[in-house]
């Protein structure tokens, strides 16, 4: 069952949040743009919340199972349907991209998820993924002190190695890495690779026809 509660009872304490650590907002908006294709058209995010990822990247779809986020996020332009990551309600190969935004630490079936996303992925598309490192110095900080949190507190916190493997086992490939939120540098910086940045973006493509023969 998709953890609603706390993002139905608490939308504008999250909208908030970004209006607070705006500098933190805009390093992880950098970190995903990096890696999103350069033509937005075709696009959908899974747990798209109040549309503050989606309506700033020029995503026009986005899936959500808060009413109350999702009510936000058609306010700010976006197309959002009912739904969760493990049952998306959308034919195979619509998509030309699937973003994910701090969405798989509440999802139930991460690797339902990655699979559902690979379904709707035209051939040659791609998944971009940000979360939270729990390895790093942020990372800890938030594990530690999730009970504190509304929206932590029942959250699955992953590491990069595991959002790798849930990639490969659902059938992605060329995995790319962007990190932000590095120990001891502005928040402007973003940084190939994972293991210093608290904000980790990775992306996987779906093999193109001509590769792979899927379909």
């Amino acid at each position: 069952m998709a953890k609603t509660g706390p993002f139905d009872e608490h939308r504008e304490q999250y909208d908030r949040w970004f209006e607070e650590h705006a500098d933190l907002y805009e390093a992880e908006l950098a970190a995903v743009n990096a890696l999103l294709p350069a033509s937005r058209h075709g696009g959908l995010e899974i747990g798209v919340g109040t549309g503050k990822f989606a309506a700033r990247l020029g995503v026009q779809t986005g899936i959500e199972p808060s009413a109350a986020m999702a009510e936000r996020a058609a306010e700010r332009g976006i197309e959002v349907r009912p739904g969760v990551a493990e049952a998306l309600p959308f034919d195979d190969r619509t998509f030309e991209y699937v973003l994910m935004v701090t969405t798989i630490c509440y999802v139930d079936d991460p690797e339902r998820a990655f699979a559902e996303a690979f379904r709707v992925l035209r051939p040659g598309g791609c998944i971009v993924i940000g979360f939270v490192d729990p390895d790093s110095a942020l990372g800890r900080w938030y594990v530690a002190r999730r009970s504190d949190s509304v929206f932590y507190r029942d959250a699955r916190f992953f590491a990069n190695e595991e959002v790798l493997a849930l990639l490969a086992r659902a059938g992605f490939v060329d995995p790319v890495a962007k990190q932000t939120l590095l120990l001891g540098q502005p928040a402007s910086v973003v940084r190939d690779g994972y293991g210093t940045g608290a904000f980790v973006v990775l992306r996987g493509h779906k093999p193109s026809l001509t590769t792979s023969g899927q379909t």
